[in-house]
C-alpha cells in the first residue's frame, strides 16, 4: 500500500464528523474496483485492489495509527 501510495503526488486528508468513516468509504466504494459501485472514486479511477486510486481508514482504530503518519497532532485543526 505505502509503495503504491508513494509513487506519486498525494492528497491526505483528515476528515471527521458524525459518520464520516461510513459516508467516505461510501463516496469511495469497495476496495476492490471490480466490486466497487458506479460512480465511485474506486470504480472509476482504481484498476485493481493494490492500485485502487484511495484509501480511506475503516475505523477509528485505524484512523488512530494511520493519520500520524501524514501529520502531527499540531497540523490537525478541529
Amino acid at each position: 500500500l505505502t509503495d503504491f501510495m508513494s509513487s506519486g503526488p498525494i492528497v491526505a486528508m483528515v476528515l471527521e464528523g458524525e459518520n464520516a468513516i461510513a459516508y467516505v468509504r461510501e463516496i469511495i466504494g469497495a476496495t476492490d474496483p471490480a466490486q466497487a459501485a458506479e460512480g465511485t472514486i474506486r470504480k472509476l479511477y482504481g484498476t485493481d485492489v493494490g492500485k485502487n486510486a484511495v484509501h480511506a481508514s475503516d475505523s477509528k482504530e485505524s484512523a488512530d495509527i494511520e493519520v500520524p503518519f501524514f501529520f502531527s497532532q499540531l497540523e490537525i485543526v478541529d
